[in-house]
């Protein structure tokens, strides 16, 4: 892994329903992203845009890959939690020129109805990040995560524990 190579800045969030489950999306590969077989469960996140605040970089995120607006603050991380990605050697891709991504995570309390998740018909045209959906309790997420991404999910769900079933 090239060290010398900048981690993105990320933003990841946890979305917890009433009964403190959080919605996790099931991922496929997407360049240096490499999802291992078994492990393709993970939480919504994406780019944070330069000068964007991080809790309306979460909120956009959300929106764009799971169609959900009905949603409140809970908590931010402070710290940025980075993790490498797996050696990639495939084709260039727009996170190609990182080595991994940093990540402050947000909690968010969802408010609305199962109906409004759609993980397929995103508002803004881009291809789907997801390709199927469920809630999930907090405690498992790690285990259900790609391995590149464990202890990132393992801090998370220490810092969000409070909020989660």
């Amino acid at each position: 892994m090239d060290q010398t190579r900048p981690y993105r800045p990320n933003v990841g969030i946890a979305l917890f329903n009433a009964e403190g489950l959080v919605l996790v999306g099931r991922a496929e590969t997407s360049g240096p992203e490499l999802i291992v077989p078994g492990f393709e469960w993970q939480c919504p996140q994406g780019g944070i845009d330069e000068g964007e605040d991080i809790v309306a970089a979460a909120k956009r995120e959300l929106w764009e890959e799971t169609n959900v607006r009905s949603a409140s603050l809970l908590a931010v991380t402070e710290e940025w939690w980075p993790y490498d990605f797996p050696p990639y050697d495939g084709p260039p891709h727009k996170l190609s020129p990182f080595r991994g991504q940093k990540q402050r995570w947000a909690a968010l309390r969802f408010e609305g109805q199962d109906s409004e998740i759609d993980v397929v018909n995103l508002p803004t045209g881009e291809p789907q990040e997801f390709f199927g959906w469920r809630w999930e309790r907090l405690a498992r997420l790690p285990d259900l995560v790609t391995p590149h991404k464990r202890p990132v999910y393992l801090r998370m769900a220490q810092a969000f524990a409070g909020f989660g079933a």
